[in-house]
C-alpha cells in the first residue's frame, strides 16, 4: 500500500510537478533515510518522461509522506544515497 503524499510549497520550487513527484515514487531507486537527520528521507526516482529526480520528504504518520523537495538529480545526492 502507498503512502498518501502531500507537499510543503517548497517541493514547487525547482518546477518539477505533483504529477512527477508521484510518478518518481513509484519508480524510486535508492531511497534511505538522509546522513545527519534522524527524520528526513530521500529517494531517486524518474519523472514522467524519464529523467532522474531527487525528492526528499518527511514521514508524518504511519501512512503519510510530505515532500519538502524536489529537483533534478545532482550527482552528489546519488552518492549520498547510496552509501
Amino acid at each position: 500500500m502507498e503512502p498518501e503524499i502531500v507537499f510543503a510549497p517548497s517541493a514547487f520550487k525547482h518546477h518539477v510537478t505533483e504529477a512527477d513527484i508521484r510518478h518518481a515514487y513509484k519508480t524510486r531507486v535508492f531511497a534511505r533515510r538522509l546522513e545527519g537527520y534522524d527524520n528526513k528521507y530521500g529517494f531517486i526516482g524518474f519523472n514522467r518522461v524519464g529523467n532522474p529526480i531527487e525528492v526528499f520528504y518527511n514521514p508524518i504518520g504511519e501512512d503519510t509522506i510530505k515532500v519538502f523537495h524536489a529537483m533534478g538529480m545532482r550527482a552528489g545526492v546519488l552518492e549520498q544515497l547510496r552509501n
